[in-house]
């Protein structure tokens, strides 16, 4: 009689162990495509703010686009240029902008 109160308890205990192992690898499989997600979502990142300051950098007609639609995006675009010493660009821009009105 004890051993069949053994058996149903082995038998119990075997199948929490293999349910807990399945749902462990469900998460595992989820938690590694939320890494997937998340490292793509970071890399369309990067590569879009390359791309937009590439834009921006070779483009006077895009920048200027870029003042009058997103002047806050502009603003950085011109303090990290200035970071690396061109202080010319923003003049540059403010001066064709300027002679372009009149």
């Amino acid at each position: 009689m004890w051993q069949n109160k053994f058996k149903h308890v082995h038998l119990s205990l075997y199948i929490f162990v293999i349910v807990k192992c399945r749902m462990a690898h469900k998460m595992e499989s989820m938690a590694k495509k939320m890494f997937k997600g998340i490292l793509v979502a970071e890399l369309m990142g990067v590569f879009g703010a390359y791309f937009l300051f590439n834009k921006m950098n070779t483009s006077q007609d895009f920048r200027q686009t870029m003042s009058k639609k997103f002047p806050f995006i502009l603003e950085v675009y011109y303090k990290a240029i200035e970071q690396s010493g061109m202080y010319e660009i923003r003049r540059q821009d403010q001066e064709k902008w300027m002679n372009s009105k009149n």
